[in-house]
């Protein structure tokens, strides 16, 4: 049985930024209805090769084949033209505009002087939906869906333009098992059709699920390409990190302090939270777990201030408090790294420094003025300590990896020197390197005296990197586990009660 023909390749891509080698060589191939997995580090090289393909970049050197035929002269409306779409890790929709608008947008080629047909295209819109699964309103407005749910409508709009390769970038990031399940149907429906579908995950365990190959990149080159049946978890790894990766959950057992934050009977009725009783102490992580909804999120915003509690207790250490905004956790010692990290962890076109200082300027200044040369080697201390990989710390943070862009995020509140540290979702999207130097890091941080609590999604991380391991359930906790005792069975049991 011959192979199937190859539908998009890469060959000998090279792009440099500010010296910086992004690519050197790199070569990468897709064949009509194959799902091929492209994974790396964050930083290896896997978004510079896909704004390649998509026509948003210009490489160097090398060249981009679709057919068998060269594209000359890539760009984003060629690569459209040609049946190349994308779905990004973070969804691009227009916030202002209804689900079936933005759906539209990418499907319709419309005159200024064409009447638009609003039944039809709501019409469309939800049948488009329905086939990936979404239960979303075509005129809900984007702006206000989960996370979930705009990734989902990116994925209908490019099964909607009918292309012939789909670049899937981290697309289930933030679903949940249930939506996974209902996109790896849309993939498998898609294949079918013959549709070659590029598949970026940092997730290794869906790749013997979903992927017929396997390309890995370290360094901006390709280090190789496998079949899926060839490889295990374990030689992927080492094939991105260069290494033996001894210890994804580096946990120590360090001798705790005392009660850093208690809540007692904590409510908001704006977020759903009822009657939470939790304690931290200094140099534990307590784990929050949980399923989608269950109100891990809603509690830590609670707790920060940013949707005040509205009955129970804060207390930390020792004494309650009122905490009814932001500026009021940070001045008590409480530092909160957002889940998203794009839209609430960093301020993309800003520069490195000025991100991980903007939670201390108090701090930073002299007299009632900014001191720049205190902020550049503080910014230069942290990018040192956590390894950030950057030509610059004056450089955007829009240019670096997802992994760098956490690191920049927990840069900013560590430097503000807090005793609790709220994590939400630590280490989604980033690769296994990246979480294995991230939980090095809160291993070091609880060594040091700081009380943690960790919102994760992911069981193995919960398990492995927590002292014990409280469990929400619609908005209050049903449990609270001890390391030695807690399962992934009881974890599921408990927050599905």
């Amino acid at each position: 049985m011959s192979e199937p023909p190859i539908l998009l390749r890469a060959v000998d891509v090279d792009k440099s930024y500010a010296g910086v080698h992004a690519l050197r060589c790199a070569s990468f191939d897709l064949r009509a209805g194959e799902v091929h997995a492209l994974i790396g580090e964050n930083g290896a090289g896997k978004s510079t090769l896909i704004k390649i393909l998509t026509g948003a970049v210009v490489p160097d050197a090398g060249e981009i084949q679709f057919n068998g035929q060269t594209i000359e002269q890539n760009s984003p409306r060629l690569a459209k033209q040609v049946g190349i779409a994308a779905i990004y890790q973070q969804p691009a929709l227009f916030p202002e505009l209804s689900v079936a608008e933005n759906i539209a947008i990418g499907l319709e080629e419309r005159s200024f002087w064409t009447r638009v047909n609003w039944r039809e295209r709501r019409r469309k819109a939800a049948a488009l939906l329905a086939r990936v699964g979404a239960r979303v309103d075509p005129d809900a407005e984007a702006g206000e869906l989960t996370m979930p749910q705009q990734q989902l409508v990116e994925i209908a709009r490019a099964v909607g333009a009918e292309a012939k390769v789909v670049i899937m970038d981290e697309p289930t990031a933030s679903l949940s098992d249930e939506d996974t399940r209902n996109l790896f149907a849309v993939i498998e429906q898609l294949r079918t059709q013959g549709v070659g579908i590029i598949y970026i995950s940092h997730r290794l365990e869906e790749l013997p699920l979903i992927a017929h190959r396997v390309t890995v990149l370290r360094d901006g080159r390709t280090i190789d390409t496998r079949a899926m049946s060839e490889v295990d978890r374990q030689q992927l790894i080492q094939m991105m990190v260069g290494r033996e990766l001894s210890a994804v959950f580096p946990k120590k057992v360090v001798q705790l302090g005392d009660v850093v934050l208690e809540l007692r009977r904590l409510c908001c009725g704006a977020s759903g939270i009822r009657d939470v009783n939790l304690s931290v102490r200094a140099g534990e992580i307590v784990g929050l777990a949980g399923l989608v909804g269950a109100g891990r999120t809603e509690l830590a915003r609670t707790i920060f201030g940013l949707t005040p509690a509205d009955g129970g207790e804060i207390v930390l250490r020792e004494k309650p408090i009122t905490i009814e905004s932001a500026g009021q956790a940070i001045q008590s010692g409480i530092a909160y790294v957002p889940e998203d990290r794009r839209r609430h962890g960093v301020v993309l076109d800003l520069a490195i420094c000025a991100n991980m200082t903007l939670a201390s300027l108090d701090r930073l200044g002299r007299l009632g003025a900014m001191d720049f040369r205190y902020e550049k080697e503080v910014a230069a201390d942290y990018t040192r300590r956590l390894g950030i990989k950057t030509p610059s710390i004056f450089a955007p943070v829009a240019t670096l990896s997802g992994g760098n862009q956490q690191k920049v995020a927990l840069s900013r509140w560590l430097i503000t020197k807090p005793s609790l540290l709220i994590l939400d979702e630590p280490t989604q999207g980033i690769d296994v390197g990246a979480k294995a130097e991230v939980h090095q890091l809160m291993t070091e941080l609880a060594a040091q005296g700081v009380a943690i609590l960790m919102i994760s999604s992911e069981l193995p991380e919960i398990l492995g990197m927590s002292d014990r391991i409280a469990v929400m359930c619609r908005g209050t906790i049903v449990a609270t586990l001890d390391r030695g005792e807690a399962t992934q069975e009881k974890i599921l049991a408990l927050a599905f009660a």
